[in-house]
């Protein structure tokens, strides 16, 4: 083999090895649209936990119990969900009564039907009270259905 041959050899060689890192290194258009994590987390527990009546008015009468902690991934927002709790909660104990349904409320994409629920109008309460906060979650730590 030539030296040039070689040279050409490894020349490609590199090329090739370098291209997974290339390629690696360059964010879909998903992430590179995504606001950059912030590295907070922080929990905010809804005391005390919720119990309202579910089920069909006119069926047989069914409890949900629920303790619900929030979370949320900015330092202002714990100010801001306790100058609002008593709003918020109200806004969970009529989601709560509202479900008919208690078949779904026992399974798991239920329940996540409900968190996502949850989070939707919670954020909407803070958007109406003009405070630039918002939930990124919203977590079960019980939820007990009775029947």
């Amino acid at each position: 083999m030539s030296l040039q041959s070689s040279i050409i050899s490894l020349s490609f060689l590199l090329l090739l090895s370098w291209l997974p890192v290339t390629w690696a290194e360059q964010p879909s258009d998903a992430e590179a649209n995504a606001e950059p994590p912030s590295g907070i987390t922080d929990y905010i527990a809804m005391e005390p936990p919720f119990v309202t009546h579910v089920g069909k008015p006119d069926g047989k009468l069914a409890y949900l119990k629920a303790a619900v902690s929030l979370r949320a991934s900015q330092n202002t927002t714990r100010e801001a969900v306790q100058t609002h709790m008593p709003r918020l909660r109200h806004e969970l104990v009529m989601l709560f009564g509202e479900q008919t349904d208690t078949d779904a409320l026992t399974t798991m994409e239920g329940q996540q039907a409900l968190r996502e629920e949850a989070k939707s109008r919670l954020n909407n309460v803070l958007d109406e009270q003009q405070t630039g906060e918002a939930v990124t979650g919203v977590l079960f730590t019980e939820f007990v259905v009775q029947k």
